[in-house]
């Protein structure tokens, strides 16, 4: 039965990662289907590169594109394998100045995951594995929303199973989060963070025993371990528990990972690549209970906007679905909402598709908005705890229920 492997960018940021990586894989066994991100950080100087030529700062853009080909050659050569002969690395940018940025966007960025897949495609079969590399553009198949292709399930699941079922197939196939492609042969990219969410389809495809994320912390924890000193593991949490932390801002699973596995009952494991024999954590529905201590979960880089009716009409009953039409039409990602009986006020990921939108709304609406926030979610408070969260901060809207607080917060602060 299968099982599918995903490795972060930071399980994989140097030849010691890769390494690391060859060696959980082997204990793993056969029918193992390993799903990879991009280098350290390649994805964020991939996203350079297109600021660049974007700017017409062609000198910059190429610069900044040979320090990435430069930083994977140096990786190959620790690996014992010989650029060029092994691996064949993209030679020119993709970029089409007649393309829209976020095409554009998807064309660069995606080559990412297609190097550091055939570096350790390569570097696995010359240790000696049944391994086979998977192009996952061709495979994955996705409409043309870029930056957030929709999967095609039906086609991507009789592809990628025709492949996975066909005899004399490999102990071990490498394939590419976070990409999928067009029917026309165009790479597409799924949202940052992505790669979660392909390891999670190929589990539903292949009906995987379980899919493991594999991260550079023990497993899930109730804080963030670089802003809370004294983080406790969660060995376990239910599907649906999952889901609310990753919607508050919980980096450590993408939103969209749990839906494909609970429609099949796959648990998702969360396990520490530095020590692969530690338990981790287990997301599941089978005997698991309520999340026993208070959560923390930080939002960061957050903006809050605040709609008025300039006639002072009623804004919730009136205008919310005019509202709430250019939010889905520019892309943003809500993280709360907040209404009276004359406003609104939404916070959202701070993004560049932020600025058209209050444009558009200020067309209609008295628009303020406040940016360097942070928005902390805190899952299982009390009174107690509320109190300790707002001591020392700016607090610009807070909101609480039963079991739960969110407060927005001026960053630094």
């Amino acid at each position: 039965m299968a099982k599918v492997y995903k490795f972060g960018g930071a399980s994989v940021k140097d030849a010691n990662g890769v390494r690391n990586l060859e060696k959980i894989v082997r204990q793993a066994g056969n029918d193992l289907m390993v799903v990879v991100s991009a280098m350290g950080k390649t994805t964020n100087a991939l996203e350079r590169v297109l600021e660049f030529l974007d700017a017409g700062k062609e000198e910059q853009a190429l610069s900044q594109w040979v320090d990435i080909i430069d930083f994977h050659v140096a990786i190959m050569k620790q690996l014992g394998l010989q650029p060029g002969s092994d691996i064949r690395l993209q030679g020119e940018i993709p970029y089409d100045p007649k393309r829209s940025y976020d095409e554009n966007y998807d064309q660069i960025v995606s080559l990412g995951e297609i190097m550091s897949t055939q570096i350790i495609a390569v570097y696995l079969l010359k240790q000696g594995l049944s391994v086979e590399w998977w192009n996952m553009p061709k495979l994955l198949r996705t409409d043309d929303t870029w930056r957030e292709a929709n999967v095609d399930n039906e086609t991507s699941a009789s592809v990628i199973r025709s492949g996975w079922d066909r005899p004399q197939r490999p102990n071990i196939v490498i394939a590419q989060g976070f990409i999928g492609g067009t029917a026309d042969g165009r790479r597409t990219t799924l949202g940052r963070e992505g790669s979660d969410y392909t390891a999670a389809l190929l589990g539903n495809y292949l009906d995987a025993e379980s899919v493991t994320i594999w991260k550079d912390v023990p497993g899930i924890l109730n804080a963030d371990p670089r802003i809370e000193p004294d983080t406790v593991l969660i060995p376990s949490l239910r599907y649906q528990d999952a889901v609310e932390l990753s919607h508050s801002g919980a980096q450590i699973i993408h939103p969209k990972t749990i839906r494909p596995l609970e429609n099949k009952h796959i648990p998702l494991l969360v396990k520490p690549f530095g020590n692969p024999n530690a338990e981790g954590s287990r997301i599941a529905d089978d005997g698991v209970g309520p999340i026993g201590v208070p959560v923390y979960i930080w939002r960061k880089n957050q903006i809050l906007i605040t709609m008025r009716a300039k006639d002072f009409a009623f804004v919730l009953e009136e205008s919310l679905s005019e509202i709430f039409d250019v939010i889905h039409r520019h892309r943003l990602k809500v993280s709360l909402i907040q209404s009276s009986a004359v406003t609104i006020s939404v916070c959202v990921d701070n993004t560049r598709f932020v600025p058209e939108a209050i444009k558009e709304l200020q067309a209609h609406f008295n628009v303020t908005y406040n940016e360097n926030l942070s928005l902390l979610t805190i899952r299982g408070t009390t009174p107690e705890i509320l109190e300790r969260a707002k001591d020392g901060k700016t607090i610009m809207l807070s909101q609480t229920t039963r079991r739960t607080a969110r407060l927005v917060v001026v960053e630094n602060n």
